[in-house]
């Protein structure tokens, strides 16, 4: 009896086992499709990207074409000696205006008047040579060789005077131009070569501009046009300079063209100063996008154009480059809407949500 009861309560715990377990099982189902009822967000669709857009429109747009330049002063110089010696004077106030042929510098030149009085004593002596040979040659005291020779000694003294009068003029050294006086760069006393640079002189009063520019652009200069120049030294200020003179070679290296002008107004510019310089191309009609709305891309440049409420990808052809603008020569029709942030967020024929609509100038301000 004990053994039936004992297998009766091992089937009823078997039974009430299996219905838990269902129970379980079912519960788990309905959490799970109770959970995908309460997560709907995941069947839809994300929502099209924000952008902002500018309205294209032909306009007369002002092409100038910047090169840079460099200051260079009217006359320019390094002062040298023309031989070497000793430095015996020497007149170098840095900084002060000196004149032309005012004396910088002076070589001793000792030795060399010494040979100039050596060379004149034989040049006395070759004189009166040649007077007594003269007499003797009227009364044929001797052949015309004798006294040939005797005048030739004469010639050749009197040239070799000029060489030492020459190397004694080179032993004093003179301000070439009137300019300035640049920094001394050795001292009294010193031995000088021709390769020695004693101090600089330049001529302020008539400063030019060396700037180049591509060889395709070397048709907008000409010889007397105006260009602008913007010196950092005197504050960004902006003045006008008058072409000098156009290098007729274009450089091999560069395929650049050398171009000089004149400042007209220099003050405050110093020589080897850097400037912008900025030609006139003319006026050009087109349209202007700011520059960050076009895409790159290895063969062509593309925009993103709104239409009927898609993104659409356009080729576009550009031309003259303003400060955070860009002329777009073709590609682009007036009134196309053309989105200029969030650019990286449009896809090809999809949805796109226009915040607001953009002026240029709000854009490249």
């Amino acid at each position: 009896m004990y053994i039936f009861e004992i297998v009766e309560l091992t089937k009823a715990a078997i039974r009430m086992k299996r219905v838990f377990t269902v129970i379980l099982l079912v519960g788990n189902i309905m959490i799970a499709c109770k959970g995908k009822k309460d997560d709907p967000k995941k069947n839809q669709a994300p929502p099209p990207p924000t952008v902002d857009v500018i309205i294209v429109s032909p306009q007369s747009i002002s092409n100038t074409v910047e090169a840079n330049g460099s200051v260079v002063s009217g006359e320019y110089v390094e002062i040298r000696p023309e031989i070497s010696g000793r430095l015996t004077y020497l007149n170098v106030n840095e900084g002060s205006r000196i004149a032309k042929g005012s004396v910088i510098a002076k070589i001793n030149d000792a030795d060399l008047r010494a040979q100039l009085n050596k060379v004149r004593v034989q040049l006395s002596l070759a004189q009166t040579t040649v007077e007594r040979y003269s007499k003797l040659l009227e009364i044929q005291g001797i052949n015309r060789a004798d006294y040939d020779i005797a005048l030739n000694q004469v010639n050749s003294l009197r040239a070799d005077i000029g060489i030492i009068q020459a190397d004694i003029a080179k032993t004093v050294i003179r301000a070439p131009f009137t300019g300035v006086v640049g920094l001394r760069q050795v001292s009294t006393g010193a031995y000088v070569s021709p390769q020695s640079v004693l101090a600089t002189l330049q001529q302020l009063g008539n400063i030019r501009i060396d700037f180049t520019l591509p060889e395709s652009y070397s048709n907008l200069v000409t010889r007397g046009s105006t260009v602008v120049v913007e010196t950092d030294g005197a504050g960004g200020a902006k003045r006008r300079a008058t072409v000098m003179a156009i290098e007729p070679q274009v450089s091999t290296t560069t395929r650049n063209v050398l171009v000089r002008a004149r400042l007209l107004e220099n003050a405050g510019v110093n020589p080897g100063s850097f400037v912008k310089v900025y030609v006139n191309a003319g006026e050009a009609n087109g349209m202007l996008i700011p520059a960050n709305a076009i895409i790159p891309d290895a063969r062509a440049k593309q925009v993103v154009v709104v239409k009927g409420g898609k993104a659409k990808f356009v080729e576009i052809q550009t031309g003259v480059r303003q400060e955070g603008a860009v002329q777009v020569t073709s590609g682009l029709n007036a009134g196309d809407s053309v989105v200029i942030s969030g650019v990286l967020f449009a896809r090809p024929n999809a949805v796109v949500k226009v915040r607001s609509v953009k002026q240029l100038a709000e854009v490249i301000k």
